[in-house]
């Protein structure tokens, strides 16, 4: 996933009311930009190092400016927006990088399925003629993984109501004869194996254990980082 136009560098200031942050600029000046990350950022915000953000040209955009990656003091760079790890799962797939998941005709994105009111992040569905012992569907939930700790990568980095009630949705749809898959995109240069935060949300570490044991099968995919383009390169472990 090559990025285009560049993004800019700016220096961190703060983060604030979950979807903003205040940064200075190249030039010197401070401006308020949009934080497209919905969870704590643990581990992920260090005022004064550099972050890189994109610009939007849409006039109807308050703020223009998005917060892509994030420097960390020890030289590794993070991709703080969230929105991007289902684009970057998706050219895997399509590029058969992810080779656990191909052979099928037709990939879609936000679909609605489950008894709790759900949207799959990628639905895979037509198996191809000579792959006849495939699932007619895979299920794939994806989660972009950033929190390091202790030099292991965590998922969550914040107690996920929804992160759970998607692991019931992936155990449904595999009761029911589908596939139903976990995805972790690892979005951090420092990360190299992931784990449940049981530290963190004990509720979903017990929850992934149990998908795991019911069929749901759990990947990990690591990313390249770059701020010109990104993409996921192989797979790591997954530490259930």
């Amino acid at each position: 996933m090559d990025f285009s136009p560049q993004f800019e560098p700016a220096k961190l200031i703060k983060r604030y009311k979950r979807f903003l942050a205040d940064v200075v600029l190249n030039d010197g000046s401070t401006a308020t930009i949009h934080c497209p990350n919905t969870g704590s950022m643990r581990n992920c915000l260090f005022p004064g190092e550099t972050i890189y953000f994109s610009v939007s040209d849409n006039p109807k955009r308050k703020y223009s400016r998005t917060w892509e990656f994030t420097e960390t003091p020890d030289d590794h760079l993070i991709g703080i927006n969230t929105g991007r790890a289902n684009a970057l799962a998706e050219e895997a797939i399509n590029n058969g990088t992810i080779k656990e998941l191909q052979g099928y005709q037709q990939l879609r994105r936000e679909v609605k399925y489950g008894s709790e009111n759900s949207r799959i992040d990628i639905l895979l569905s037509q198996p191809n003629s000579n792959q006849s012992t495939l699932a007619d569907k895979v299920y794939i939930e994806v989660k972009s993984c950033t929190l390091l700790e202790d030099n292991r990568g965590y998922f969550p980095d914040a107690v996920t109501t929804r992160g759970q009630k998607h692991l019931r949705e992936l155990m449904d749809v595999v009761a029911q004869g589908h596939r139903g898959v976990l995805l972790f995109v690892v979005q951090h240069s420092g990360i190299d194996n992931v784990q449940a935060a049981e530290h963190i949300d004990p509720e979903y570490s017990a929850l992934l254990k149990q998908a795991a044991e019911s069929g749901v099968e759990v990947l990990a995919y690591c990313a390249q980082m770059s701020v010109k383009g990104t993409s996921l390169i192989k797979s790591c472990p997954v530490n259930l």
